[in-house]
C-alpha cells in the first residue's frame, strides 16, 4: 500500500526583469513620476552593467556629455529629458533581451552592429529620437513574430 506524501511546493524564483533590476517601473504612474523627478544616478550604473556597455558608450547612446554625467553623479539625479533618453535605451534593451532570450552576447552584438531592417544602422545609433526608438522596437516586434519585410 502506498502512502500519500505531503506536498511541499518549492518556492518559485523568477529572475527579476530588467525594470526590477534597474529600479524603475516599466509603465504607469510610478514611471511617469520617476521621469518627472528624474531617474536616480544608480539607474545609469545598473543599465551599463546589465547591457555590458561601458559607461562612456552608454552615455554617448543617451546623449550625455562627460561633464553632464559627472554633474549628475554628484547631484545623484538626472533631468527629465535625460531620464527619458535613459528610458528609451532601457525599453529597447528590454525588448532585445526578450528577443534573444537574455543572451548577453547576442543582445550586445545585435544592438551594436548594423541591421538591414534599420537601413544598415546599429540599433543603439537610433535612440536619439522617439521615432527612431519606435522603429527599433517595431523591428524587434516583427522579428519576434517572424515578419521580415
Amino acid at each position: 500500500m502506498q502512502t500519500v506524501r505531503d506536498y511541499n511546493p518549492r518556492l518559485y524564483y523568477a529572475k527579476p526583469d530588467i525594470w526590477q533590476q534597474i529600479g524603475v517601473a516599466e509603465r504607469g504612474p510610478k514611471l511617469y513620476q520617476a521621469l518627472h523627478q528624474g531617474f536616480a544616478y544608480q539607474v545609469f550604473d545598473k543599465l551599463a552593467a546589465l547591457s555590458s556597455l561601458d559607461k562612456k558608450q552608454l552615455a554617448a547612446v543617451c546623449q550625455l556629455a562627460p561633464a553632464t554625467l559627472a554633474r549628475r553623479a554628484k547631484s545623484g539625479r538626472f533631468t527629465q529629458d535625460e531620464s527619458d533618453r535613459l528610458y528609451r535605451f532601457a525599453t529597447v534593451f528590454a525588448a532585445a533581451s526578450s528577443l534573444f532570450g537574455g543572451d548577453s552576447a547576442a543582445i550586445r552584438s545585435w544592438l551594436t552592429q548594423p541591421v538591414y531592417g534599420l537601413g544598415d544602422q546599429a540599433p543603439i545609433e537610433m535612440l536619439a529620437t522617439s521615432a527612431e526608438s519606435q522603429a527599433v522596437l517595431d523591428l524587434i516586434g516583427r522579428l519576434e513574430h517572424g515578419v521580415f519585410n
